[in-house]
């Protein structure tokens, strides 16, 4: 028999991560829809909602490195990438498909996407099928987006760079050396959140913010890459570190115990989330609350989130449901946005609850 025919069972799940997770998604959504109506520079209804991004990735981290850390006896690097594309890749069709339909229905907004050829579309709807990024000559929408039909596929992007750097080289260094590369990592979102610069990468000066990452642009792939690999291998080190500090009084192993766990980190992330922007949405000062969220904040809520428990079987349902849709409606939802754009500007005056 070999490996790849060797059956991995399921571990146990941490039920207030698949709930913090869907809560997460549930707040991109409630940024995007903000975005539409808010004026630039002004206050939204989650002004920091794309931190949700980089608790994504912290969360990610985790769960691979919980998931398959101790199972490549079982399992071969081949193994190992048909489950992760098993367990992506369906979604990002659907939503590749989704955009496509819906692509014109947003052209009260994107008035450039009535001039596309067809061999354009065609192409990056291709393109989009696998993942493949474009360029600014394949900009089919106007926002210079890797993915015109479903911006948001740019985190799935840099989602499976994780994976590849993960199974290529991260699973087989110490976690000593996984924390010098996690510190290192942590310069990189210093950089951007201070407004350092210190590799003139940004071409506008500093920005005090990590918004962004969707582009193939040098300095969007900078802060892609930025964005990915602080969090990622800080979650990959947390879920190292736990089972060592793991007790017959402590399953989990860690230091965080929460009574109501799932109820008080979901109260957490959101207000994290819709904290109005300090001093103005590019000031030094909101760029230092990003920088303590990122480093520090969102690895905490995960050890909360691990080392709670569910003891309600409601609120362990509400989880699990939680966790269920949290995939789905975040690489889904982004092209009906796009249309929603398309209808608020053929309807100005249309009432919104927020005026």
């Amino acid at each position: 028999m070999t490996n790849e025919n060797i059956y991995l069972e399921s571990k146990p799940r941490y039920e207030i991560l698949d709930g913090l997770r869907g809560v997460a998604s549930l707040l991109v959504i409630i940024f995007h829809l903000g975005e539409t109506y808010c004026v630039p520079g002004e206050q939204q209804w989650l002004n920091h909602g794309y931190l949700a991004v980089d608790f994504f990735f912290v969360l990610s981290g985790f769960v691979i490195g919980y998931a398959y850390d101790d199972r490549w006896n079982k399992m071969s690097l081949g193994g190992f990438f048909k489950r992760r594309l098993t367990r992506l890749h369906p979604m990002v069709v659907v939503s590749n498909v989704i955009g496509a339909c819906f692509f014109f229905f947003g052209a009260s907004y994107f008035t450039s996407s009535l001039e596309i050829p067809i061999w354009k579309f065609g192409l990056c709807f291709i393109m989009g099928m696998f993942i493949i990024p474009c360029g600014r000559g394949l900009d089919i929408r106007g926002w210079n987006e890797m993915n015109s039909f479903n911006g948001p596929i740019w985190t799935l992007t840099f989602e499976y760079i994780g994976n590849i750097l993960y199974a290529l080289v991260f699973r087989h260094l110490p976690t000593v050396i996984l924390c010098i590369l996690c510190a290192g990592t942590a310069v990189f979102t210093l950089d951007f959140t201070l407004g350092w610069d210190l590799f003139n990468m940004l071409p506008n000066g500093p920005q005090y913010h990590v918004k962004g990452g969707w582009c193939l642009d040098p300095a969007q792939i900078y802060l892609g890459f930025t964005r990915l690999l602080y969090p990622f291998l800080c979650g990959l080190i947390i879920s190292r570190i736990l089972p060592k500090r793991s007790t017959a009084d402590n399953p989990s192993g860690s230091p965080i115990h929460l009574k109501g766990g799932f109820i008080w980190t979901s109260l957490i992330l959101i207000t994290i989330l819709s904290v109005p922007c300090i001093s103005g949405t590019d000031g030094f000062s909101n760029g230092l609350y990003q920088a303590i969220m990122i480093l520090a904040a969102f690895p905490v809520i995960v050890l909360m989130g691990a080392g709670s428990t569910i003891q309600n079987p409601a609120v362990a349902k509400v989880c699990k449901f939680l966790g269920d849709i949290s995939y789905p409606i975040y690489i889904t939802h982004y092209p009906l946005i796009y249309m929603h754009m398309g209808f608020v500007a053929e309807h100005p005056d249309a009432p919104t609850w927020i005026h």
